[in-house]
């Protein structure tokens, strides 16, 4: 599966760390462009400076692990494209580039089911994408989100619940498969 992850869900990191955790282990090849990990940056920055100075971090590592991973924009596919955001039509000349199968986004309502299938793509939200993956390849999802629980509570000094952190994630439904 070729996935474009959207802005949304490379930031927050419990989400990213899952789904960079599945790709890892060979459930998707992740793609993005530089303005789906500018867009993160912004976000990130809006805790204050060293948001943005841990995003940059971050993204910087995740482009050494996936040197092929940046699709360079493309003005021309751009402009033919048309969502009802057009904010977010880089993502979806992103995907048609980067000849993906799916975005991964939490925002559905911007990516159109028709716009996409006219492109050969579907949209889908990260828990829906995670949960038919999981229902495949168990061991493969388990295991990201068994690391990224582990970075957590790393992180923050205590025991984080499985399902209330992937439900933080935006991931009810795996968090209740998986509790």
């Amino acid at each position: 599966m070729r996935a474009v992850l959207d802005a949304c869900v490379l930031y927050p990191t419990v989400l990213r760390e899952i789904l960079v955790g599945v790709a890892a282990r060979g459930g998707c090849t992740p793609f993005w462009s530089a303005r789906i990990l500018a867009e993160w940056q912004r976000a990130a920055a809006r805790l204050g400076p060293a948001g943005a100075t841990i995003a940059a971090g971050e993204i910087a590592h995740l482009r050494s692990l996936w040197p092929s991973a940046e699709i360079p924009a493309d003005a021309n596919l751009e402009a033919r494209l048309d969502l009802p955001d057009p904010a977010d039509k880089h993502v979806l000349a992103t995907a048609i580039s980067a000849q993906a199968d799916c975005i991964i986004t939490l925002n559905l309502k911007d990516f159109p089911a028709r716009t996409l299938h006219n492109e050969g793509l579907h949209a889908q939200s990260p828990d829906a994408f995670l949960m038919a993956l999981w229902l495949e390849r168990p061991a493969i999802v388990e295991d990201a989100v068994r690391a990224a629980r582990i970075a957590t509570e790393a992180a923050s000094g205590r025991p984080q619940p499985l399902r209330a952190l992937l439900k933080r994630a935006r991931l009810p439904r795996l968090g209740k498969a998986l509790e």
